[in-house]
């Protein structure tokens, strides 16, 4: 059946894709401002204390939360706060109380919870709130779903192990639930006996019952000695081998940063939204609340040209690839997405981006409209003479930096990035929201 404008198709099931939301991340108020000025439909951010992301999180007043929400519900955006934390008892009673007195303040569109305790309590306190699931509860069939539904919540965030053939059924089952998932961002390798460790090394699933316990293997590390063998050369100075599998050797080589041997590769499914949408997802949801402006402004941006290429019946646009690689990765995948990756999805290389296309350069401050200068936080070196890269919410303009000036508009011939800002000669205003970047070699 061919694709219709507007429509995604999954074989004789034609799906309307125009009400398909992005979600992004939110770590502080001005990563907020940034996502949806650059594409997000929706945001998401946590509460201290409750969260997830307590040590990340740019929000630790009930005021700072409150004027968020107020901030993108002005833009007609939605903002869904972060309480998925499964409680201990010292928890319970504290977190029920944040909510009422946050509700004083504002009103999110919804509330993404996990622990089935404090959502029990959520709807015997505030029944009219909307509840989301958050991926922490992992669920991964229909019968969750529909449990979940029963018990008052509107959305599932599904868990990143399924693959999109079970998103499909999960939708046939429960038609009338919001499902949302990731596509892009950081995978976990484990949590408390929901490790993936042995899915990694020999393709048994702990999660279905069929682990192999490989945490509690012998291992032997070797050194590289025989770098020419011609069978599975070795390229690497260390390797692990395990006791009952001789001359297969992981990779476990250490830079400065450590080694890597349980270092997922990131999510991305940007080239895959078709196929996602089609199969009832309502939302695409990217990860990274402790990440950078530049990350959530490039991410936001990229999906969002993906998804309205989606919407208008266009194909994947390739471009969308750069921006995703124009940020820092540990490498990518497209996960479970079409079964078990296996070791495929582990990268043994490097804890920092394997493919980086751009430096993030700096934030842009403001404009002085008489003397045509642009006001720069700088993040890492700008020099007088170089060619970098003007970030906007709708594409690049290139910038040739003619003139540069460090705080007190005196000229230099390099800024480096700190807690300062310079001023760059530019002729027309960027507008609010911009960042800078310089291509690498």
């Amino acid at each position: 059946m061919p694709v219709k404008t507007g429509w995604a198709v999954w074989c004789d099931i034609i799906i309307p894709v125009k009400n398909v939301e992005l979600l992004l991340p939110a770590g502080d108020l001005e990563k907020l401002r940034f996502a949806c000025a650059f594409g997000a439909d929706a945001v998401y951010l946590g509460i201290p204390r409750f969260s997830l992301r307590a040590r990340e999180n740019g929000f630790k007043t009930l005021e700072q939360v409150a004027e968020a929400v107020h901030y993108v519900r002005r833009l007609g955006k939605k903002a869904y706060v972060t309480a998925n934390i499964f409680s201990h008892n010292s928890k319970v009673l504290p977190c029920i109380k944040y909510i009422g007195e946050l509700l004083q303040l504002c009103r999110p569109d919804a509330w993404i919870m996990s622990d089935p305790g404090l959502i029990m309590l959520m709807r015997e306190n505030y029944p009219k709130e909307i509840i989301h699931l958050s991926v922490q509860a992992n669920t991964l069939n229909y019968a969750a779903a529909a449990f979940w539904q029963k018990m008052g919540v509107r959305r599932i965030i599904l868990s990143r192990e399924l693959n999109v053939h079970e998103i499909k059924v999960i939708r046939e089952h429960c038609p009338d639930i919001e499902l949302e998932a990731f596509v892009h961002g950081a995978i976990c390798i484990a949590y408390s006996g929901r490790c993936l460790i042995s899915s990694y090394m020999v393709g048994r699933d702990s999660n279905q019952g069929t682990c192999a316990n490989s945490c509690r293997w012998q291992y032997k590390v070797h050194k590289n000695a025989e770098p020419e063998r011609e069978a599975a050369p070795l390229v690497g100075e260390f390797y692990l081998e395990e006791a009952e599998r001789p001359g297969e050797m992981l990779p476990i080589d250490e830079d400065e940063h450590g080694t890597y041997l349980m270092n997922a590769r990131d999510l991305c499914l940007i080239e895959h939204l078709n196929e996602l949408a089609a199969a009832g997802l309502n939302s695409f949801k990217v990860e990274g609340r402790s990440k950078s402006v530049y990350y959530v402004a490039m991410i936001a941006r990229a999906y969002r040209q993906a998804i309205d290429d989606l919407q208008a019946g266009r194909p994947f646009d390739p471009q969308g690839l750069k921006e995703v690689f124009a940020t820092s990765n540990r490498g990518l995948t497209t996960g479970f997405l079409n079964g078990n990756p296996g070791a495929g999805a582990l990268n043994y290389d490097s804890g920092a981006s394997l493919s980086l296309l751009y430096r993030f350069t700096g934030i842009v401050r403001g404009y002085d409209p008489d003397k045509k200068l642009m006001k720069v936080e700088p993040r890492n070196p700008i020099r007088q003479g170089g060619v970098y890269e003007l970030c906007l919410p709708k594409g690049d303009v290139t910038l040739a930096v003619d003139a540069l000036f460090n705080d007190k508009q005196e000229p230099v011939d390099v800024i480096h990035g700190g807690l300062h800002f310079c001023w760059i000669a530019c002729a027309e205003p960027p507008g609010e929201f911009a960042v800078l970047r310089e291509r690498l070699p």
